[in-house]
């Protein structure tokens, strides 16, 4: 039987990705208390604001500058999937769409042809810690949809399947697990079409539990990442923890956890398969787009900024919601 596990390396910063994923990232931030413009209320002294990702204290302020997060900042050409775990995110955009969202609950936005947005991290708790724990993955845009309409959606934590085995939980945010389905992506996603087999899932496995993820069609990149834990086997191999793992999409694979429990994140679709031009927050197939995409920002701004803030935060006392470009809400 051939290798089932194609290679393994050491988690960066960001992760390594394979076609259609572009980046993947875990941000993990013990923020502490807030203050009243809900930043650090022990003050930002010693950081490089603006681009503070040296992790002093155990967070970073990242680009914000009274807030922790991503100031306002232009996409192009693909879509940006946001899991915020523990904490919560601010998102605003140049479409006028809001909202917070956090405690598992994850952001879709299709970028498409042109959008700004915000994501900001307010630290809500003004008497303790405040962590902060997210993913964020880029996924690509076939050609054919790189100029479609930006479109921002929620998964809500409530809606988001978890497919439980004895010591084991799967979170199925994109794909399905043993009749868990995913709700469905962005109607232009390369997720959107089933026979692309695309699948985001969240694994939690216990001390000394044992699964075996389930084969896949052939073909397609198939990924685990090792972020949590000490001792992982897979396909009887060992792997380092901190690592990721190609493997073969069409074997099933039997994971075992060791003496810790152990999470990872799994990324798997069949590849675009087109090339691919980057510069920044762009993605497109040529260089001669990516040219064409920064004049067009430069000249219109995807639609201009229509908040008070580049790093505009909600009120401490705003719960969950997304606002919508038509005016639709969503409160949980």
């Amino acid at each position: 039987m051939p290798n089932q596990v194609l290679s393994t390396f050491p988690l960066g910063m960001p992760w390594q990705t394979f076609d259609p994923f572009l980046f993947s990232v875990h941000h993990l931030d013990r923020f502490p208390a807030g203050n009243e413009a809900l930043g650090p209320a022990e003050g930002t002294a010693g950081r490089r604001l603006g681009q503070d990702f040296g992790g002093k204290d155990g967070w970073n302020m990242y680009h914000g500058q009274t807030v922790p997060g991503f100031p306002y900042h232009p996409h192009k050409g693909f879509e940006t999937i946001t899991v915020v775990e523990r904490g919560f995110a601010d998102h605003t955009d140049s479409l006028g769409a809001t909202g917070r969202f956090g405690g598992g609950d994850v952001q879709w936005m299709t970028a498409g042809k042109g959008v700004l947005h915000s994501e900001m991290f307010p630290l809500l708790n003004p008497e303790g810690d405040n962590t902060m724990e997210l993913f964020q993955i880029w996924l690509n845009l076939p050609r054919a949809n790189k100029l479609v309409p930006p479109n921002y959606q929620m998964l809500w934590a409530e809606d988001i399947p978890i497919a439980r085995f004895p010591g084991v939980e799967v979170k199925v945010i994109a794909g399905e697990v043993d009749g868990h389905a995913a709700p469905a992506p962005p109607p232009h996603s390369w997720a959107a079409d089933p026979n692309n087999h695309l699948a985001v899932w969240l694994l939690r496995l216990n001390a000394g539990a044992e699964w075996t993820l389930p084969a896949a069609p052939a073909d397609l990149n198939r990924t685990l990442y090792f972020f949590r834990g000490e001792q992982l086997s897979v396909a009887g191999q060992a792997i380092s923890p901190y690592h990721g793992v190609r493997v073969a999409s069409d074997a099933a694979l039997p994971l075992v956890a060791g003496d810790t429990e152990v999470s990872l994140l799994l990324l798997q679709a069949r590849p675009i398969g087109e090339p691919v031009a980057q510069h920044g927050p762009f993605v497109m197939n040529t260089q001669e787009e990516i040219a064409l995409a920064f004049a067009e920002y430069r000249k219109t701004q995807f639609g201009g900024w229509p908040w008070p803030s580049e790093e505009y935060v909600h009120p401490r006392e705003k719960g969950r919601f997304a606002l919508y470009p038509d005016g639709r809400e969503e409160v949980r």
